[in-house]
Order: C-alpha cells, then structure tokens, then sequence
C-alpha cells in the first residue's frame, strides 16, 4: 500500500505516522516547513508570543504578589530569534520522526495528475517526479483571506503571518475581526504595550462562543484599555508614511500606526489538480469528506483545514490517524468515528477561555432541557493564591441523566482544566464522577469538582 500525503501539516504527519506504522509505503510532500503552517505561521509562532506577552502582564502585577514594581522591556529581536528557535526544533523533531519510520519526504509542491497519479516538483530543481499511488491525502491547509479592499503591503498593513513578530512592535494597532485570531492578537499586542483598537462587525466579540464568555473577554478588553467598535464592518484602508485608516460601513474611523486582518481564511486547494482526478469541491473552495474524510473518489482523502471541518491542528491530527486507520483497513474492526461536536477548542487571550460540547446558548436555541452550573475563579483558593481570581467554570448537564455534556471555562489555565471536561463528555461520564474525584488541593481543577456538584 502506497500513501502519498500532499501537504506536511498535523493531519499529514500523523497519517504519515501511522500508516508507516502499519506497514505502509509513505511519501510526504511539502513545500514549506514540516509541521505546517500550524508551526511555521499560525499556533505554535502566536502562542510563543503569547506567553511572552502574559509574562509581562503578570510582571506588571508584581505589587499584588507582594513585590517591589516590575516595568519590564520587550526585546523584539530576542523574543523573534525565540519564535524561530521554536519553529525549528518542532520542524526538525517531526522530520527525523518521520525518517525514522521509513517516510520520504519530498520538499516541494505535488498535485494529483490522476486519481492515481501524484506529480511532485521538488524544490531542489531536480525536475518533477511522478508517484503511483493506492491513495492520497490532500492536506494543504489554508491561507489568511484578503478582501479587496486591503492592500497588504507587510509595513504597516499586514495578515497574521507577517506578525510573529511584525517588523515593529506597533504603536498604536488596529485589529479587524472578533473571531478567535483576532482576540487573541488583540491580547497579545495589547501585553506587549500597543494602543489597540478592535472592530467587532457585531454586537459582541467572538460570535459563536456563549455571550457570558464573551461578556467576560470583552470586559477585561475594556479594563486594559482596548478600544471596541462594535457593530462595524471595515470597508476600506488608507495609509500614509506614519499611519492608517480604516473605514467603516456605518461612516466610523479607526485611526493606527498599523492594521492587522484577522477576517478567516481561504483553503489552499488551487493548483492540486482536482479536476483532474475528478475530485469535487464546494463554493468555498473546501473538499467535502464523510466520516472518514474521504472525499467524492473513494481513496482520495483531504484532512484538516481543507476538509472544511473544524480548523483546530488537533482536529486535523485526529483526522490524520483515522485516515490512516481507513486506508490500511482498520475500519473493518470496532471504529469510533470522530465527533466534531465534541472537540475541545481554547483562546489564548488573558485570561483564557476554553470549551467543549454542548454549549449553554446552543442548548437554549434547541429548545433542550439542561442543567447549568457555575463557580467563580474567585472562590477557589488556588487563583486567589496566584493573584488572578478572574473568570469563571460552567458545567452543562443533562438533568435527567447527569451526563455531562459540555462545559466552559474562562480563566487561567482554561485551555489545560478544559481537558477534563473534554474526557467527561467523550466518555459519558456523569457530574457525580467529577464531584467525587479527588482532585490536588489547592488547585484550578477543584473548581471542576465545585462546579459538578
């Protein structure tokens, strides 16, 4: 069995992995970095910066910790050379994992020539070679999308991956979009000392999470300083030597040194010859897949960003196994197929918030009967011990059964307690299983148990 996999993203490595693992011919093409742009340009690079921007926010609390005042000073160079070593250590980790059980790895592009016919274009310029292959996983992943009104120009006006970091810490930083990307940059340059102005084309900051979650970003948003317009949506940019303008629809401007686009991405599916392995594809530009990502020709499989599921690299990786799984036919045995609806997702802001399941605004809409429970960071000793007692853990339930089904949390650690929750709603398990554990005392995860009773 030969496994050609496009793209050396989180799906791609692990499909790589363990279909290698059972026995299969694996070859590997990517033309950028292993590890994808997950590593190179997008989670790993933003949450590097990240925990260099909570470490200055928590330097500045010093005084509440009983400490002399701390002002400390954002080394931009430092803090990219940090960036880069962390991308190449994760890069050559996956690299010599994936050699070491037997994986070709041909640094270049590759599209399908046929649905069993793979041309890859080394980037060596050695000519393009041609691959027979039993099956194929697209797994090209996606890209920033730039409406035509924004000229990207990487100075002052930029995407997300021209800002690990950007060439200067900006003065004053105007953020289009509310969703996940954009609340995390939000935060983060916000911790490294920029002015930040946020516009919200609705009424609220990240859309799809429960309001009360985001209540309590938007709140700790507007206590540090950030500026939100709400109900705008840019329509326009203009800049000059020193600074930028962004028009809104509603006839508002929000003025900055820099703009950032944080507005969704496009899925890298151009020039992977679908056409000509009779591939479909949706209006978005996705692949459309079943439960075991295959797409509309049986064995070509797409994973990750370009399945148009959910864009999170550990849905991608879990995606990755299962093809595996299915291409070496281990779907004939006991087989759990993925449940979207059951990842658990986290926002890197300060403080973070993570969820999993069935969420309480979701419930309502569906008319269902849950039960809702909620502790207070403040009352657990823990976070009144590390001297940040925001935010809050929720718990949903079903009343008649107590299976817990679903849960969020806001608040430090957010995307670590998350976990817990995650295994209580994969697993069925019910709100007495996470009453009566015995979790560390003082700790976080007390409040789960809290929460649960």
């Amino acid at each position: 069995m030969r496994l050609v996999v496009i793209g050396g993203g989180p799906a791609g490595i692990q499909a790589a992995q363990t279909a290698a693992r059972l026995g299969a011919e694996v070859v590997v093409i990517e033309r950028d970095v292993i590890g994808g742009a997950a590593n190179q340009w997008d989670c790993v690079p933003s949450k590097a910066m990240i925990a260099t921007g909570a470490l200055v926010s928590r330097a500045r609390r010093a005084e509440a910790l009983g400490l002399e005042p701390l002002s400390p000073v954002v080394d931009l160079g430092a803090l990219g050379a940090r960036v880069r070593e962390i991308e190449h250590k994760l890069a050559g980790s996956m690299t010599e994992q994936l050699e070491s059980q037997g994986v070709r790895i041909i640094r270049g592009s590759g599209h399908l020539l046929g649905p069993h016919l793979v041309e890859a274009d080394p980037s060596s310029g050695t000519g393009p070679e041609q691959l027979d292959a039993d099956a194929v996983l697209l797994s090209t992943g996606s890209y920033p999308r730039v409406p035509d009104w924004a000229e990207v120009d990487g100075e002052r006006v930029l995407t997300t991956r021209q800002a690990y970091p950007p060439p200067e810490i900006p003065e004053r930083l105007v953020v289009i979009g509310s969703g996940v990307t954009g609340v995390e940059f939000v935060h983060m340059f916000r911790s490294l000392g920029s002015e930040v102005t946020l516009i919200v084309s609705r009424q609220q900051v990240l859309p799809q999470k429960d309001p009360e979650v985001a209540a309590a970003l938007e709140a700790d948003f507007l206590e540090r300083g950030v500026r939100l317009m709400k109900g705008a949506r840019a329509v326009g940019i203009e800049r000059d030597e020193k600074s930028v303008a962004v028009r809104c629809d509603d006839g508002r401007e929000a003025e900055g040194s820099h703009v950032l686009l944080c507005i969704g991405s496009v899925p890298a599916s151009g020039g992977l010859g679908l056409e000509a392995a009779g591939v479909v594809t949706s209006p978005s530009g996705h692949v459309p897949v079943n439960h075991h990502c295959q797409s509309n020709v049986p064995h070509i499989y797409a994973a990750g960003d370009l399945s148009g599921r959910l864009p999170l690299a550990s849905v991608a990786a879990s995606q990755g196994h299962k093809v595996a799984e299915h291409v070496m036919g281990l779907h004939t045995r006991e087989h759990r197929h993925l449940d979207y609806d059951k990842a658990a997702s986290a926002i890197f802001t300060e403080p973070e918030i993570a969820d999993v399941g069935l969420a309480e605004a979701e419930a309502f809409a569906l008319g269902r009967k849950i039960r809702v429970t909620k502790v207070p960071y403040a009352a657990n000793s823990r976070a009144l011990i590390d001297g940040d007692a925001r935010g809050f853990v929720k718990l949903v339930s079903d009343p008649a059964t107590g299976i817990v089904l679903g849960g969020s949390i806001v608040g430090a650690n957010a995307a670590e307690l998350v976990s817990v929750i995650a295994l209580a709603v994969t697993a069925n398990l019910r709100v007495i299983d996470l009453a009566e554990s015995l979790f560390v005392h003082p700790a976080l995860a007390e409040a789960l148990a809290e929460a649960a009773e």
